[in-house]
């Protein structure tokens, strides 16, 4: 079941859910003080009795800036607001009626230690007008720490593309009720800062978006063996290293039993199989493919991508194989696929399979899911995870340490492995994003794919029960 905590919504879906609580009997006042007073917290907590200057705009994100204020200032902070313009709503108004503090127009001036972002939030559409976009940047020169309220003014919620130039960054992102795609998607997402979730009573939604986070993985039954734990097979091709690395991670994944398919040196602790790649496959206890990684792109990896998908096993492809792959080789498939392109290769199967390259991440990403029947994992420094019947993940923002060769190698291979292990094509891909980003996270500064390779054990060891 999709916890309210980790769902993610647009902007049409986070009105609707608003809705259904005001048609259940809470007031949109009674919404406001509740997402306000929650957001009061965070800012308590890092004013640490700092001035503070909340600038509020005309719609309802700048009616919870006046309920911020007011909880401040019932607290004994120095807060003072700065009104870009007048409330335009009737809830902006009775919040500003409630505030008994300072309250200055956009000409006051005003310097201080903590700048609270509530000019605009989720829904905008249009860019900031030059006279918001100038109040904004004097005040965020002026603040040097600043708080974003639901999403930094001037982004749109459900892409993350900012609508104007110069928007500010932030050092603390309170996302209000539930989580927005733009708070995990690129570029916006970088200019956030920590993020901290307020909620106000939403329940489940509808088709909504996933955060991905720690699975509940589980070491070894009492009476496992290898084989029960999932035999993985990894094609090899031309480049061995990448190939080495996602094996590497793959041992470390849960997968009791990794094997590379071809005939290369490799580590003494990982069987390798020489047979032609044809008699390999027919190995029925196979439970995952992996092949991409290394793979090269001439006559021979298209052969050995075309003995893959031909078998009809569970598979992860990778790297060349999104770059070699023609719809006609899925025709006659049934098992799962998992897909991990980076930009060019995403851009390369929405080409190979008729798909329009327009929207959000988001929306390539379904729309290839849809048209290709593979879970697709779009990967980067946002990563987006597609299933072919609608279901949706972001990922959290992970460490920029990850932009090294051969992190994607590591990828697949610890989404392979959980795919052997026995979990279902879109969870494998969740869990193996998840099981990258905390190594990742493990990892000192300039790691290598191969220190990131072997962090996955601890980083499954730390989503165990």
């Amino acid at each position: 079941m999709l916890l309210p905590s980790n769902q993610i919504l647009t902007a049409a879906q986070m009105r609707r859910a608003e809705e259904e609580l005001m048609d259940a009997g809470t007031s949109v006042d009674a919404l406001m003080q509740t997402a306000g007073r929650g957001a009061a917290e965070w800012v308590w907590r890092i004013s640490g009795g700092r001035a503070v200057t909340v600038l509020c705009g005309p719609g309802n994100n700048g009616g919870d800036g006046y309920v911020i204020a007011q909880a401040l200032l019932e607290r004994g902070g120095a807060v003072r607001v700065i009104a870009a313009s007048e409330p335009g709503t009737a809830v902006a108004r009775t919040a500003r009626g409630f505030y008994h503090g300072e309250v200055t127009g956009p000409d006051g001036g005003a310097s201080g230690e903590v700048l609270v972002d509530c000019l605009f939030g989720t829904g905008l559409t249009r860019a900031l007008s030059p006279e918001h976009t100038a109040l904004l940047a004097q005040l965020a020169a002026s603040h040097p720490y600043r708080v974003a309220v639901d999403l930094p003014s001037g982004v749109d919620s459900d892409t993350g593309q900012p609508l104007g130039p110069g928007l500010p960054a932030y050092d603390l992102t309170v996302a209000l009720g539930a989580w927005k795609p733009a708070h995990f998607l690129m570029p916006a997402c970088a200019q956030m800062g920590a993020l901290r979730l307020v909620p106000i009573g939403i329940g489940p939604a509808a088709n909504a978006a996933m955060l991905i986070e720690r699975p509940r993985l589980h070491a070894p039954d009492a009476d496992a063996h290898k084989y029960r734990r999932g035999l993985l097979a990894i094609i090899g091709g031309a480049m061995r290293g990448a190939a080495l690395l996602a094996a590497s991670a793959a041992q470390g994944a849960g997968a009791g039993y990794v094997k590379l398919l071809g005939d290369v040196p490799a580590p003494d602790d990982l069987v390798t199989d020489a047979q032609p790649l044809a008699n390999a496959l027919l190995d029925t206890r196979i439970n995952a493919v992996l092949v991409g990684p290394g793979l090269g792109r001439d006559a021979t990896a298209r052969e050995r991508l075309t003995l893959a998908v031909a078998e009809n096993i569970p598979a992860v492809l990778d790297a060349d194989a999104l770059v070699l792959l023609a719809p006609r080789l899925l025709a006659e498939r049934t098992a799962p696929l998992i897909a991990t392109p980076h930009e060019g290769e995403l851009a390369a199967l929405e080409r190979a399979f008729g798909c329009d390259a327009g929207g959000s991440k988001l929306d390539r990403a379904r729309d290839l899911a849809r048209a290709s029947g593979m879970v697709i994992v779009a990967k980067g420094a946002d990563t987006v995870i597609a299933a072919p019947d609608g279901r949706l993940a972001l990922s959290p923002r992970a460490s920029s340490w990850l932009s090294t060769a051969g992190t994607g190698d590591v990828l697949a291979g610890t989404i392979a492995s959980r795919l052997a292990n026995g979990a279902d094509p879109f969870t494998a891909a969740c869990q193996g994003v998840w099981l990258h980003g905390e190594a990742a996270r493990r990892c000192p500064p300039a790691f290598t794919a191969g220190m990131l390779a072997a962090a996955i054990r601890s980083a499954y060891a730390a989503s165990c029960d």
